[in-house]
């Protein structure tokens, strides 16, 4: 077993600030699978309810949401160029890497886009893996399936995400998470969810992995 820490980031508002650039993309397929398009009421909803309580209200099935997510990556990949990243993440993923603390990313979007943008910001060198999967449906699988393939230890690793499923998936795969509130959810509706730690910035990052993972803070080389 990989005895490296490890932080495993989810990557679509975690990473990448792709929401915006989402919703664009849904709303112009919407029509296609007769979904309704997304306007500023119904974002400011998005942020303040689970997942599977959306997918209720406006009856998007299972299998739908596995169509969209496989369409979604494909449109993603005609608009790499706009994906950004987070304001503060760039520098934060080089304290972790500089502080000896291995990088991972976990996406329901394709190894090829991700690697793409961090290509793009010069920071293919300091991720470890990138792990693709479905995991809308059962998060705490792919962090299962995603643990094996890599031969970590949930001993040794903690995870990062903006959405509250996030936080219930790491919860059900025996692993510390962190959740930040610059993405898909707000703090307020992370908070309910418990997270053992809520990082307002990227720059806190690593001060969470030190207490996550019980390791003695070291100093970050400048």
């Amino acid at each position: 077993m990989n005895a490296h820490p490890y932080i495993v980031f989810d990557f679509d508002g975690t990473i990448a600030d792709s929401i915006d650039l989402g919703f664009r993309i849904f709303n112009r397929i919407a029509p296609e699978y007769n979904l309704q398009q997304v306007d500023e009421e119904i974002k400011k909803e998005i942020v303040t309810k689970h997942t599977q309580e959306l997918l209720k209200k406006y009856g998007i099935s299972h299998l739908k949401v596995i169509t969209l997510l496989l369409r979604l990556r494909k449109e993603f990949t005609q608009h790499i160029d706009e994906i950004t990243l987070i304001a503060g993440m760039e520098q934060a993923l080089y304290d972790i890497k500089n502080a000896g603390l291995r990088i991972g990313i976990l996406t329901s979007n394709s190894v090829v886009n991700v690697r793409k943008v961090m290509e793009k910001y010069g920071l293919s060198p300091i991720i470890d893996f990138v792990y693709s999967g479905k995991s809308l449906l059962g998060k705490d699988k792919v962090i299962r399936s995603m643990l094996k393939k890599e031969v970590i230890s949930p001993d040794n690793v903690i995870y990062v995400g903006d959405e509250t499923r996030d936080v219930e998936a790491s919860k059900k795969a025996g692993i510390p998470v962190v959740a930040v509130p610059w993405g898909f959810s707000s703090r307020q509706l992370l908070e309910a969810a418990k997270p053992n730690e809520i990082a307002d910035e990227p720059a806190s990052l690593l001060e969470c992995a030190w207490r996550l993972l019980n390791i003695e803070p070291k100093a970050v080389p400048q």
